[in-house]
């Protein structure tokens, strides 16, 4: 089959469109009466979230497209017109799923005992409650905003959350007034009395009086704006990466408003009020019944009195070798480690850098830092390590979208420690997850290497599932102390010699094993587990090899560009998406009859990750590592009970077991295998200490 046929418009997904259907699958867990009801409330907040990041980085791009007289943005063909169109219409629908599941849910926890309510709905004694925490935590926080003549219309923030008011002024009552008051992020979003939650704007709310003293309000609402927030950084404007981005953070606060949320109110003079002022697309006008800031919904989520109404707790394994008090660099000379986070705990990889950061052994450590979260234990061992006089190097990416805050912070930390630190690569986002320690053992020298598909942070480790590799074989040490003074030099486009790469490797290697396998033809077998599939190169070689007849099975949890079940096309591609427990992050890319068969890597199959970025591939080598790799895969290719299935026409199905056939959670499955791997490893150590004693007994005797 031809390129141009292969390369039809119809042939491919829209990636925005492919977004939104993840994020219905993310709605469709809080739909799903088999999860426990906080849980599925857990799923309402996630879902909310995201949308809120799609709006402020996606369709304030493709605004920004059509502003331009953009016509194609795609291999879909579709225009920014044609996709806003759709996304609006999308959401619009989906708003109605929304807004039914979560009252349901709401209700459902009610029956239970845990309540969420207006201040109007609780009884006499909870609002007395109510107005005493007004008047001591609330009023002196909240601020009123009249807006006339001689008061103007407040710049607001980006997801500024603002209570609108019509007040009448009782000593001239056929005068109207409109006020406002924000709701400060740092309140909380509901305030609780026992197991009860009331929403805090409804309390504000109602004693708004004490606010606007000789007024009455007749009438409020709360409303919401979301502003463009993909910050862009000329950075050949300047030398100094630090400012650019402290000054990238302010301009977030200003961009362009793209979206506005008002509650539900009859009251069309008081819904004028607001759209008077705040400038939006009226297509991008979402009238709420439901929290418009999904993330106070976690507050509910953590109530440890209702538990029960969450997952099962699980709790990481320490496999050996890592269990025992051995050292972890001797471990390391003897044999490589792969975990599987969060299944197997993160805990080495902490130890890992802190054990480096003490032993008076190791004169240099170099790491990526990508997300690492608020509190970083790993952080705080770099800090420490350069403290004590070890060289530390950390390349800490400040263009990590929404995370820019935090970096910029620890970025001066460690600077303020003595590390030296990098901040980025000129026109490349630096997504590879890698850390180096060097230790100095009489003449010789010993280096140690951590490879990852997921960041430094131990907080995501216990939600997010990633490959976790260390080794100190010289060929993948070689090729990390290139890669960190490839970094740290001018020559961040050099390729490695076992470790791939990207800009310049990741893209060309995997292009290869998919040709590769397409001349197996119907031997052949590929099985790709990313995040998204995006990249239109890697769709079309896909087709080529389908249409070769090899077997392609991709479990992709988020966007897919690629359309499968096209005769003629991809009739041999089958596409599943896991939403459940934990977040699928792990991407590992499996060739049967390649050279080395199995790999894993930090990038998605996105040409952001392949040609923008700066990303890891690892190959493995050890037999027993690749097979667990694949056993992994393997797993979650027959999920049925949290996987979605891609078809044709875009939409994806739930996958509902057949009768008598075996119902597989690939996520419990591996909670699971990895507790009884556990417990037998623990009873044969203990079955070997007990002989060991025994025998000592005996000697003894």
């Amino acid at each position: 089959m031809s390129q141009a046929t292969l390369n039809k418009a119809t042939n491919f997904i829209n990636r925005e469109l492919s977004w939104l259907r993840f994020n219905t699958r993310v709605l469709s867990e809080a739909q799903d009466s088999n999860n426990p009801l906080l849980e599925r409330l857990k799923f309402i907040a996630i879902y909310g979230t995201n949308l809120d990041e799609f709006y402020m980085v996606r369709v304030a791009g493709l605004k920004r497209l059509y502003s331009a007289y953009i016509t194609e943005s795609g291999p879909d063909r579709l225009t920014p017109k044609d996709q806003l169109e759709q996304i609006r219409s999308y959401l619009k629908a989906e708003k109605k799923c929304l807004e039914a599941c979560y009252f349901e849910i709401k209700g459902e926890l009610g029956k239970l005992g845990l309540h969420i309510k207006t201040y109007a709905q609780g009884n006499k004694q909870e609002k007395q409650e109510l107005q005493q925490y007004f008047l001591n935590h609330l009023y002196p926080i909240v601020v009123p905003i009249a807006v006339d003549a001689t008061h103007p219309f407040p710049h607001l923030n980006n997801l500024s959350y603002v209570l609108a008011l019509k007040l009448q002024n009782l000593d001239n009552p056929s005068e109207i007034k409109f006020g406002m008051t924000r709701i400060s992020r740092m309140l909380p979003g509901f305030v609780r009395l026992g197991d009860t939650y009331f929403y805090t704007d409804s309390i504000v709310a109602e004693f708004t009086n004490e606010l606007f003293p000789s007024f009455k309000v007749l009438s409020w609402t709360a409303f919401r704006v979301t502003r463009n927030a993909d910050m862009e950084i000329e950075e050949e404007e300047g030398d100094d990466f630090m400012a650019l981005m402290t000054e990238g953070l302010k301009s977030r606060r200003k961009g362009e408003i793209i979206r506005l949320e008002i509650g539900k109110t009859d009251d069309e003079e008081l819904k004028n009020f607001i759209t008077q002022y705040i400038q939006v697309t009226p297509e991008d006008i979402y009238e709420c019944e439901v929290p418009m800031n999904s993330n106070i919904l976690w507050e509910i989520v953590g109530n440890k009195n209702f538990a029960k109404l969450t997952f099962p707790n699980y709790t990481s394994k320490i496999l050996p070798p890592l269990d025992s008090n051995a050292n972890i660099f001797s471990v390391l000379d003897s044999q490589d480690i792969l975990s599987f986070q969060p299944y197997e705990s993160f805990d080495p990889v902490v130890n890992f850098i802190q054990s480096a950061a003490k032993d008076p052994d190791v004169f240099s450590i170099r790491m990526t830092l990508y997300r690492v979260g608020k509190n970083s234990p790993i952080v705080k061992a770099l800090i420490e390590a350069a403290e004590n006089g070890k060289q530390v190097t950390a390349l800490v990416e400040l263009k990590a979208r929404f995370d820019e805050e935090n970096n910029l912070h620890w970025a001066r930390a460690l600077e303020s420690a003595g590390a030296h630190v990098i901040y980025g690569v000129p026109g490349l986002k630096v997504h590879a997850k890698i850390a180096l320690v060097i230790k100095s053992i009489g003449k010789e020298l010993r280096e140690y290497v951590h490879l990852s598909t997921g960041n430094y942070n131990p907080s995501t480790a216990k939600i997010y599932t990633d490959i976790s590799f260390m080794t100190s074989k010289r060929a993948f040490t070689q090729d990390a102390t290139k890669f960190f003074h490839n970094l740290s030099g001018f020559s961040h486009k050099s390729k490695l010699n076992v470790l791939l790469a990207a800009p310049l490797q990741i893209k060309s290697k995997i292009l290869d094993l998919i040709e590769n396998e397409a001349k197996m033809g119907s031997e052949g077998h590929i099985v790709l587990k990313a995040n998204s599939v995006v990249d239109t190169d890697v769709i079309l070689a896909l087709y080529k090899a389908s249409n070769a007849g090899v077997k392609i099975d991709l479990i992709v949890r988020g966007i897919c560009c690629l359309r499968p079940g096209i005769k003629g096309v991809s009739e041999n591609i089958r596409v599943i998406s896991i939403v459940g427990k934990y977040l699928e992050h792990a991407r590992i890319y499996y060739f049967k009859h390649a050279e080395v068969p199995i790999y894993f890597a930090s990038a998605d199959l996105m040409p952001r990750n392949l040609e923008r970025r700066v990303e890891l591939m690892t190959p493995v080598f050890d037999d027993e590592l690749a097979n667990k790799l694949f056993r992994i895969i393997k797993i979650q290719s027959e999920d049925n009970a949290k996987a979605h299935e891609l078809c044709a026409d875009g939409e994806y199905k739930k996958l509902n077991p057949k009768e008598n056939e075996k119902l597989i959670n690939s996520q419990k499955m591996l909670e699971e295998h990895t507790n009884t791997l556990y417990s037998s490893l623990k009873q044969e150590e203990r079955a070997v200490k007990a002989k060991k004693l025994a025998n000592r007994m005996f000697k003894e005797s």
